[in-house]
Order: structure tokens, then sequence, then C-alpha cells
């Protein structure tokens, strides 16, 4: 079966997250991704955060399957030939460099243009253009300016980032979908074109919904599903809703049993609407379904906070998985707060492949997350990552260059 990217090649010269996010998804759809590496060094991540000394950590390798590694200088006359030669046999290049540094390796947009007019160069960038255009931002920089921060924890305490990495990876994610329409859209125009991501963009079209809510604050003065109404204030910007869902269906994480104990014995429940007649059934309040107080929404609203201090005396006679399978027989939407070790030995996570197992020539065996999207004509198989400059040799004579000018360059330290 053909891979949905087959027949594309990319030019990788991202790294650390954000970019190899980009180029992994694009490998697994079935591209050629050849990542370029500095000979000696490689990828930053190759070193960081190692479990195994002298081996690549698991912070390179799972941002880095399904690539082929060349090592290339490409500060040398020798090494820039190659990358034009790689220009113009590739169709996408990606890049993740501090602001200008493409430009100062000649390789302006003007340049790459001249080489390959198809070509597609797509880049990550911490801000658009502006006053913070030239800025270095990382992943929790970018939660913090894009709107992320300022709306996650308690209102009680400080601004706090998620542990889910929406500034890198989530730009990532938006970068990929700006490739593949670029490369749909030079099927009808023949040309290449340029593709942005801003990591603070990313984050604030992640957090659309605290934008929404920004506007009807100032229209209204107050949200009445935030945990503040009825009693607390509202300022002039939306707040930290703590646990809840910020949405119209109310939400909140509760305790279940064993929560003394087990930090993640916790359930996330939703009093949705049309399943509020089947909640009051399950936790013994069914004076509820009648009661002016709690019969509608509406109603609800200011009294949320003592009706899920009610749902979690029931909660707390359960286990978070019989919670869920107790409420899942009625429709009542609900979540186990999972660890990350009960998501890694989930046996239906393993059989969709969203979580793999991959043999590693020098760690072992070591597990992954695999391909979040499923195509039915195009399935994914994860491959290891690479070593450093592994495929050098032969990405290097499918370009067209012989054993002896391979042996030459490696002689003058161009590879």
């Amino acid at each position: 079966m053909s891979k949905a990217l087959d027949g594309v090649r990319i030019l990788d010269f991202t790294h650390v997250q954000s970019g190899p996010t980009c180029t992994q998804l694009l490998a697994w759809f079935g591209a050629d991704v050849i990542k370029v590496e500095r000979a000696g060094e490689g990828d930053a991540t190759r070193t960081q955060l190692r479990d195994i000394p002298g081996v690549d950590s698991l912070y390179f390798t799972m941002l880095n399957h399904n690539k082929r590694s060349i090592t290339l200088d490409t500060k040398t006359p020798k090494g820039k030939e190659v990358l034009e030669t790689l220009i113009k046999q590739c169709d996408v290049l990606v890049e993740n460099f501090a602001p200008g540094a493409l430009d100062r390796m000649g390789f302006t947009w003007a340049r790459i243009q001249e080489l390959n007019p198809k070509m597609v160069v797509a880049s990550v960038k911490g801000f658009g253009p502006g006053p913070y255009a030239d800025c270095k931002v990382y992943e929790n920089v970018a939660q913090c300016t894009g709107g992320a921060a300022s709306t996650t924890g308690f209102d009680d305490g400080p601004p706090m980032v998620t542990g889910a990495q929406i500034g890198d990876s989530g730009t990532g994610l938006h970068l990929a979908l700006g490739i593949v329409t670029a490369l749909y859209q030079r099927t009808h125009t023949g040309r290449g074109q340029k593709v942005d991501a801003a990591m603070q963009d990313s984050v604030l079209n992640l957090c659309r919904v605290k934008l929404r809510d920004q506007q009807r604050l100032e229209r209204t003065g107050r949200m009445e599903e935030y945990p503040q109404f009825p009693n607390g204030e509202f300022g002039d910007a939306v707040p930290r809703a703590g646990n809840a869902s910020g949405g119209g269906q109310p939400g909140s994480i509760l305790k279940c049993k064993g929560w003394e104990s087990d930090p993640n014995a916790y359930t996330y429940f939703i009093t949705q609407g049309q399943a509020w007649e089947s909640i009051c059934k399950v936790i013994g309040r069914e004076e509820w379904i009648t009661d002016p107080d709690y019969a509608t929404l509406q109603a609800r609203l200011p009294r949320l906070a003592s009706i899920f201090e009610t749902i979690e005396e029931w909660t707390k006679t359960k286990t978070k998985f019989e919670v869920m399978d107790i409420l899942n027989k009625f429709n009542i939407p609900c979540g186990p707060i999972l660890s990350m070790k009960e998501i890694a030995a989930e046996p239906s996570l393993r059989a969709t492949g969203t979580i793999v197992e991959v043999d590693h020539p020098e760690r072992g065996k070591y597990l992954t997350v695999g391909n979040p999207i499923k195509l039915s004509d195009s399935s994914t198989e994860v491959t290891r990552s690479p070593l450093l400059g592994e495929h050098t040799d032969e990405v290097l004579m499918q370009l067209g260059y012989s054993a002896q000018d391979i042996a030459a360059m490696r002689e003058e330290r161009v590879i």
C-alpha cells in the first residue's frame, strides 16, 4: 500500500521539538525526510536529558522517527554546493533557526527560488512580524505570550503553564498542515511558497475559546460558567478557571476512591444538560430532577460548587474506572485521570498504534507515541530514529556524488 506522501522529499533543517514534530509527522505519512545535522554534534536533543550515557536521548528518538540523517558543514564551499543540490532535488525545506539564520547562510527566499521555484520553505518562528519578531522563544514563553498561562491554574494562584507541549509540538502540527496545503496548491500553480508558523500565534489558536470569553466578559461583566460566579469578582481580563471547562457543559475534577494515597485517583465529571436526570439518579439525588433550584442549567450555575461537592461524595466511593463504567451506561460524559504509567500500559493504545514499542540499535526497546492521525489507505509504520549521519553516504550517492567524492568530503570534514 502506498503512503500518502510517497515521492515527497523533505529537507529537514529543524532541531529540538517544534520543527522535528512537524517533519516527523510528514515522515509518518511517507515523506522522505532528510535531516541535516552538524558533524560530531547533531541535534542538541541527542544529548539532552539522557538516561543512558553515550546514547541518543529519548527526547531525540521520540521526535525523529522515520527520518534519514546526514551530516553537512554548510559553511564550507563544498557543503554549500551539496546544500544547493539538495534544494534542487527536494520539495520542502523546513527550518526553525533563529530569525535571519537562513539568510545569513546565503539561502534567502530569492536564492532558493532561483535554485528550485517549486520548493516550499516552511519556518517555525517565535513571533510573527512586529516588535518581538527577532526574539528567541521556548515552549513556556510561547504558552505565556499566547494567552495559555494567564488562563490556566486557579484564581488564587499564579499563572501556570501546561504539561502539554502546545507551544512546540502545537506549532509543529500547525506547520505540517501549512506544508501539505502548500504542496496541494502547488499541484495547481506549479510554484512553491513560504509557510510560516509563529509559536505565539499557534498557542493563541489553541486558546481561541479564551479570546471568545474575553469579549463576552467585556460585554456582560461576568461569565456564569466560571467558578468565580456568583460570589467571586471578575476583573477586566479572563480569569483562571481551575478545572472548570469554561464552556457550555460545566465540568470538574473530582476525587475517587483511593485519592488519599494515589495522586491520580480522580475523574473528570461533566454535568451535561441532557444527562442531568441520569446524573441525579446515579448519585441518589432524584429530588433534584424536579427541584426548581436544580432542574435547569441556568438554575444550577450559581450552585455548581455545591453540586460538584455532592457528586464527589459519590465518586469517592468508587474507583475512577468504576465511575467511568457506571456513567458510560447512562451516556454521562466523564474520564479518569490517567497517569503516564497507566497510558503506557493501556492495551488499546498499543493495538491502535498510538503507543508503539521501537527497537533501537544502541538503547534497545523503548516506548514512543505513534501517529495520532489514522488514514484508511495509508498506514503508519514507526521506524527508529537515525544515528547521527547514518545515511550521509546513501543520500549523497542518490544526489549523484561518487564514492570518491564522498571520501574527499569526509577527508575535508564537509560531512
